[in-house]
């Protein structure tokens, strides 16, 4: 892959023109051949091949032209978090644009998330901010002490405040976080979720709390991460109550993690209609080198479950930037929008692939992440 320079551009040419891929827009049903030119970190046009010129020119010959990726879960408060991983390790430096970190920090902790985190990373790094104020600076049972953990009022300050950077809250909603502390840190959750109109993610896993009883606090925007987990009971454990959330608008999320993504209970899922909404990691840093490793071998197990390269990228761009609200700007190739984009190469070839649990599927098909515009800039991954 190149980018060319031409110091004979004429005077209204764009900044960069990525020309000789395939575009593909979540919003179509298969990928189309055209250019796409970029000005001011813009998309400014969309045109046929070979129409559009520019001052720089990255040839996507053979590779597919998406938005910039969007993770909807990683941890990347490092070091403030002892599961924290460097943002641009697991964003740009993997084909990612946006990571929203899910809950790493609450209010105690939201201006060294900021400062230190969020504003040097060139990947984009947004937020869910989490309900417990010590977030998962002070370890992972934050909500096991009781009423202390939470501060309604300064975790809504935060959420009025930064709405250019948190998108809303989260929540681990498990045995092994709540102690006896029940249902109780949901129910204010959603409270200040509802008074600044935001959504909230909730992890499930173990339970108690029964992942009914979750469901039935969960209104349209929501989000369960972890959703296709092989943990007792689940979707499956809770299936009537699943599937009437879902109908009223609550997104399933895949958050993979270290533990929680099952490829049996995601065949079950498929098999029953429970598609995954997004596609998420969970990405930190005890499963960067597995079972995780990247988003982009996370859409391979989808891929290798029977979703087509259309559909994982749709959950992992457009149906993600729904999800923050912020599907006019991200997850889109319309003009307009900024100019953040992954360019994938997508591979027939016999791939082994690890779930949480330890078990493999094979797979016949393979993205790769080859280059990302971010901010106006090219960022070539690896050689084609």
């Amino acid at each position: 892959m190149a980018v060319h320079g031409s110091s004979s551009a004429p005077p209204h040419s764009f900044d960069l023109v990525v020309t000789g891929g395939l575009l593909a827009d979540p919003l179509r049903p298969e990928p189309q051949p055209g250019d796409l030119a970029v000005r001011d970190g813009r998309i400014a046009a969309v045109g046929a091949p070979g129409t559009l010129d520019g001052a720089r020119r990255l040839d996507a010959a053979g590779l597919l032209v998406a938005p910039g990726l969007i993770d909807l879960h990683t941890h990347v408060y490092a070091p403030g978090t002892d599961l924290g991983v460097p943002a641009d390790e697991v964003g740009v430096g993997q084909g990612v644009t946006t990571v929203v970190d899910a809950g790493s920090c609450g209010s105690d902790s939201w201006d060294d998330f900021t400062d230190n985190v969020a504003r040097p990373a060139a990947t984009r790094v947004l937020n869910w901010l989490n309900i417990s104020r010590h977030g998962l600076v002070q370890g992972r049972r934050e909500l096991a002490g009781g009423p202390g953990d939470i501060d309604e009022a300064a975790t809504e300050k935060v959420l009025r405040a930064h709405p250019e950077r948190v998108r809303g809250l989260k929540i681990r909603m498990s045995s092994s976080v709540l102690g006896d502390s029940g249902l109780a840190p949901l129910k204010a959750a959603k409270r200040v979720a509802a008074r600044v109109g935001l959504p909230v993610m909730v992890h499930v896993g173990n339970e108690p709390p029964h992942l009914g009883d979750v469901l039935a606090l969960l209104e349209e925007g929501d989000v369960v991460t972890h959703a296709f987990h092989g943990k007792p009971g689940g979707l499956f454990g809770s299936e009537p109550q699943a599937r009437a959330a879902v109908a009223r608008g609550v997104r399933l999320d895949v958050g993979h993690g270290s533990a929680s993504f099952s490829f049996a209970t995601a065949e079950r899922a498929l098999a029953a209609g429970f598609t995954p909404h997004t596609i998420s990691t969970d990405l930190h840093n005890r499963n960067t080198e597995g079972p995780v490793h990247s988003l982009v071998e996370t859409l391979d197990k989808l891929l290798a479950l029977g979703l087509t390269p259309q559909q994982v990228i749709r959950c992992s761009t457009l149906h993600a930037a729904q999800v923050i609200g912020m599907e006019a700007e991200l997850g889109t190739l319309a003009i307009g929008a900024a100019a953040d984009l992954t360019l994938l190469r997508l591979t027939e070839e016999p791939v082994t692939l690890t779930d949480a649990d330890g078990a493999t599927r094979r797979g016949t098909h393979r993205l790769r992440a080859e280059a990302v515009v971010r901010d106006g800039g090219v960022r070539t991954l690896r050689s084609p």
